[in-house]
């Protein structure tokens, strides 16, 4: 393996089964999951929806590519397609978000026949040459080189930067502003905005809702295209909107929109979603061997069916809106805790040493304290100081409830050991 391929934990955990929201390691221990795998196990682990329509397929046939119709792959296109928001809509299925954004960028500089992409600061796209190339995030971004000229707008991130002093208008204004003012020093034509509506890796942060709506606006006055990376924010797991893009969409809806992780509850799907004009802009051959394999495409077709009619969106709203007032009472007076924001379930907490900087420490030391309470939690921020929590969207009242107490004893913990080292 890489030197470069993280685990988590100072002795790094074995999963080998899970069922619902909870997984087990090696060793027979029980954990209660608030990270799914990424956000990836979006509705259960062991579903048996899923898992019976995997195996059903995996009788039938394992493989046959884009080549050849799948009865699976058309459906879930259809399904997607009508969701999406976006008229006369395509789809095009890859393996991962990463080649889905990747796929979107060919798309997008093919038809403004433009190298020059705008990203959001403290963004995340994938670990691709191409969607590194566009990466916000300097501990995701290996390498300056790129095939791509990107231009970084403010925006993405809420309570940090030079404008989080404004309330939430004056934040947008600034925004576009400052947006105007990078096109103005753009050579030529822009292809594309890309934008997490909430930023995954970066920590759960978010703009104020309306600010790609602003952002459309300027961008559909030059042709410019938005892209929407939903990979962490679709299928309801916000709450209040299906995807996220839909708490900016006053303006309309996005051009093309990326999609991965949880459509498969765990299974290697992504895609991408575009206008028939832009979906079909490429003038040449173009196949995917594995994305829209039948396997796959059953389970994302099973699992779509069970999220809409157990109204899963309605449920992380509820469950998540609990959870999210929960974390609030119980960190209140932490000062470890400089901030908890989120919704549906989709939540961060950021976490700041004594002198109030930005403090990798304290999330280290939280996930080791929480993975001995029994809860696994994810990690990201710019510094990588915030905790990331995303359990599946099956969560139950009691299971929040379980969850949020294990959390805030680990954050106080954490206070403990950095008043401790503080102290000595």
């Amino acid at each position: 393996m890489p030197q470069w391929l993280a685990l988590y934990y100072r002795e790094p955990l074995e999963i080998t089964h899970g069922e619902g929201r909870h997984v087990w390691d090696a060793h027979g221990r029980r954990y209660l999951d608030f990270f799914g795998g990424i956000l990836t196990t979006m509705t259960a682990h062991a579903l048996p929806e899923v898992t019976k329509a995997v195996a059903e397929q995996a009788g039938r046939i394992l493989h046959t590519s884009t080549l050849y119709l799948d009865r699976h792959m058309v459906e879930l296109a259809e399904r997607i397609a009508a969701l999406s928001g976006i008229p006369d809509a395509r789809v095009f299925f890859t393996t991962s978000g990463t080649e889905a954004n990747d796929a979107a960028l060919l798309l997008a500089t093919t038809y403004r026949r433009s190298n020059q992409i705008l990203a959001m600061r403290n963004g995340y796209h994938g670990r691709s040459f191409s969607t590194v190339a566009i990466t916000g995030n300097s501990a995701w971004s290996p390498t300056s080189l790129s095939p791509l000229q990107t231009l970084y707008v403010h925006g993405g991130v809420r309570s940090r930067g030079p404008y989080a002093h404004l309330d939430d208008a004056g934040f947008i204004d600034a925004c576009v502003a400052d947006l105007q003012d990078v096109l103005g020093q753009a050579h030529g034509t822009v292809a594309a905005l890309v934008a997490e509506p909430v930023q995954g890796v970066g920590g759960f942060t978010a703009p104020p809702d309306g600010l790609y709506a602003a952002f459309r606006e300027v961008l559909a006055e030059r042709g410019i295209l938005w892209i929407s990376d939903e990979v962490q924010t679709g299928w309801g797991r916000t709450g209040d909107h299906f995807w996220g893009w839909q708490a900016h969409g006053a303006s309309g809806p996005p051009d093309l929109l990326t999609f991965a992780k949880g459509i498969g509850n765990g299974m290697s799907v992504g895609g991408v979603v575009a206008r028939a004009e832009v979906m079909n802009c490429l003038g040449a051959n173009s196949i995917s061997t594995f994305g829209g394999s039948p396997v796959t495409m059953a389970a994302g077709l099973a699992n779509l069916t069970y999220l809409l009619e157990h109204d899963l969106q309605g449920n992380a709203r509820r469950v998540g809106g609990l959870l999210i007032e929960r974390l609030h009472a119980l960190t209140a007076g932490l000062p470890v805790v400089r901030e908890v924001r989120g919704r549906g379930l989709m939540i961060g907490i950021e976490l700041a040493g004594p002198d109030g900087t930005p403090s990798p420490e304290a999330a280290s030391l939280a996930l080791e304290h929480a993975r001995e309470l029994g809860l696994l939690v994810g990690r990201g921020g710019r510094e990588g100081n915030a905790l990331r929590i995303a359990p599946p969207l099956t969560l139950t009242v009691a299971e929040a409830e379980e969850g949020a107490t294990a959390l805030g004893e680990a954050l106080r913990r954490t206070q403990q050991d950095l008043d401790g080292k503080a102290g000595s």
